[in-house]
């Protein structure tokens, strides 16, 4: 039975956990009778371009910097290469996947440094861990792994993968159906790692020669930022939904507390909702709006910020329906928003051009 109150786990790893992180203040609470001021969208949802189709289980995405998309398949292993007006080519299989359940190719994240380097980066579930593997695209890539020993499972493992604005590798992880791995700083399970691009820990991180950089989290699925803030979005158990504002040394209190209220030692989400609504899977911000793709609640949500890591008004919702289960998106670099479907993973109910990638074009507001 999930809690629902924010209170101190009076164990000993948990006091290790603080001794070693310093928290910072929590945030004020979430706002719900004040909210007035809904997102304005910065896209035309009404003239939808089919990108491709017949995709199998797609879930990571991420551009090269000639403006194509590399697209990850959980359970092919398969990395395909996507041009507007063309259809997906392989470029890459890796040979490390296992896929089984919630598990298999997850994240990608393309190099800052690729015109130098030519380095992709995927984080997928090995024979005996989640791991974060280097490469450069080719039929059979040399696979150099940058960070192992993440738990996996069949549920929880966490997969996306991003570069922030300051160049380290940020790689969110799942609690691996092990709840006390979220508390527990010795094990990089139910986590935000914050890693150099070879998998080192990244200089200022809350502990040093950690790679942690939050903890305290059930299943993280996106990872966004947006007026030089940071954001991510996670999976409740039962009840409540969650994007978080991200700080150093965070603890975002799973198990302990899902969702919304209590002591100050934990961060509260700055969004919930209903898991029915929900479960948030990929995010991205464009202006002061954060987008997050909503798997079993189908839909995309909207989610307008105020600049200083909390939200301006009531989340909205668009796309409700209309395409399924929604496992990512991102804004492109042609200014349009990419939004790829997961109705193929067991858990939707696909149609027959499922799974596909549809992407969206900016308002003439945001344009002009």
């Amino acid at each position: 039975m999930p809690l629902n109150k924010r209170i101190l786990a009076p164990t000993a790893a948990f006091a290790v956990t603080f001794s070693l992180v310093a928290v910072p203040p929590a945030p004020a609470p979430r706002a719900a009778a004040n909210r007035t001021t809904a997102a304005v969208p910065s896209f035309d949802f009404s003239a939808p371009q089919v990108l491709a189709t017949g995709l199998q289980v797609p879930w990571g995405l991420a551009f090269l910097p000639d403006g194509s998309a590399l697209v990850s398949e959980r359970a092919t292993a398969r990395i395909l290469r996507l041009r507007p007006g063309s259809a997906p080519t392989e470029v890459a299989r890796l040979s490390g996947v296992r896929p089984a359940g919630e598990g298999g190719l997850l994240g990608l994240a393309v190099s800052p440094s690729y015109a130098q380097d030519g380095y992709v980066y995927a984080y997928y579930t090995a024979a005996s861990d989640n791991r974060v593997v280097r490469f450069r695209l080719a039929a059979s890539p040399q696979e150099q792994v940058v960070f192992s020993g993440i738990p996996k499972s069949t549920i929880h493992n966490g997969g996306r993968i991003h570069f922030g604005p300051d160049g380290m590798l940020y790689v969110g992880t799942g609690d691996a159906a092990q709840t006390a791995n979220a508390q527990n700083p010795n094990t990089p399970a139910g986590k935000i790692l914050r890693m150099r691009p070879d998998g080192s820990p990244a200089p200022g991180n809350p502990t040093p020669n950690s790679v942690v950089y939050t903890l305290g989290h059930r299943n993280v699925q996106g990872l966004a930022w947006g007026g030089g803030r940071m954001y991510a979005s996670e999976f409740g158990q039962n009840t409540w939904d969650e994007i978080n504002h991200i700080t150093p040394g965070g603890n975002y209190g799973w198990p302990q507390v899902e969702g919304p209220g209590g002591a100050p030692a934990y961060r509260a989400p700055i969004v919930t909702w209903a898991t029915s609504e929900a479960s948030p899977s990929g995010a991205a911000v464009v202006g002061d709006t954060l987008y997050a793709a909503g798997l079993r609640g189908q839909r995309l949500w909207l989610v307008p910020l105020n600049g200083s890591g909390g939200t301006a008004g009531s989340p909205t919702a668009v796309l409700t329906g209309a395409y399924g289960r929604l496992r990512t998106v991102a804004l492109g670099p042609d200014g349009w928003l990419w939004v790829m479907t997961s109705n193929r993973d067991g858990r939707g109910t696909p149609a027959s051009a499922d799974d596909r990638i549809v992407r969206f074009p900016p308002t003439t507001s945001r344009t002009g």
